[in-house]
């Protein structure tokens, strides 16, 4: 399915539903979701209420929603790879994966207001990309919650941007699958751009397609793992190539990847 809208979607009918979305979201999100993510009790029951309050709001803002590939998530821990191309990608992924999935987040969203407070709440783990040590120690932390029976999802580009492509990956969550031996499993979500990417603050309306791929057992090294895990998001995600060709692997790509 394309993630295109119907030619219908005037300029006024854009603004009128930017208008619309946005209010939908702030009250299902910030007003109804958030507050009863920090009061319930549990890790689990705090990622199924998100999860249900994702649903919620795209059901209220007339956005179809489609998942195909959950048969492929192994029953035990692995990690979760996938494009980046929306402010809305660690919401949408919230919904599509069960509550046993911890995601990686920039740990500068931990200090946001309010925001913060509740990721923090969700249990979700914090990656600083921008000093050695912590890093050092979060990695630390990854290995340890996926060695105790936890799957991680990781937004493998790092970060979007306005045009449309899939940046390379970053090689952080691919060591991970090299040291535990963990399948990593390949996810492209469709549609997120336009819906509220590419710099703008306006939700636009757009169909939402992910699908899950097969999981890719890590027999090779993390680069080989890197390589084959993008190849198979480069092929669902249906955005260009924006990785230069024959370019080497960047100082400090050990890092995990990061949501945004």
């Amino acid at each position: 399915m394309s993630s295109r809208p119907p030619s219908l979607f005037g300029p006024i009918f854009g603004l009128l539903y930017s208008v619309y979305a946005g209010l939908v979201f702030c009250v299902v999100t910030f007003i109804l979701i958030c507050p009863l993510i920090l009061v319930i009790p549990g890790v689990a029951r705090k990622r199924r209420l998100a999860a249900l309050g994702v649903r919620l709001g795209l059901a209220l803002m007339l956005v179809p929603y489609r998942i195909r590939g959950r048969e492929h998530l192994p029953p035990g821990p692995c990690i979760v790879v996938c494009n980046h191309a929306s402010y809305y990608d660690g919401l949408l992924m919230t919904a599509a994966l069960p509550p046993r999935f911890s995601f990686v987040i920039q740990h500068g969203v931990s200090n946001w207001f309010y925001a913060g407070a509740v990721i923090r709440a969700m249990g979700y783990l914090f990656v600083n990309r921008e000093n050695a040590r912590a890093g050092a120690m979060q990695t630390r932390q990854m290995l340890k919650a996926l060695k105790s029976g936890e799957s991680l999802a990781i937004f493998a580009e790092g970060t979007f941007k306005a045009p449309p492509g899939l940046l390379p990956f970053k090689t952080g969550a691919f060591m991970l699958a090299h040291k535990t031996g963990l399948p990593v499993v390949p996810v492209a979500i469709r549609g997120s751009r336009r819906l509220l990417g590419g710099g703008s603050v306006r939700p636009r309306w757009s169909f939402i397609d992910i699908d899950i791929g097969e999981p890719i057992l890590p027999t090779l090294d993390a680069y080989v793992l890197r390589d084959s895990a993008r190849a198979a998001v480069l092929a669902m995600c249906g955005e260009p190539d924006l990785q230069p060709q024959n370019s080497p692997t960047p100082a400090g790509d050990g890092d995990s990847a990061a949501a945004a």
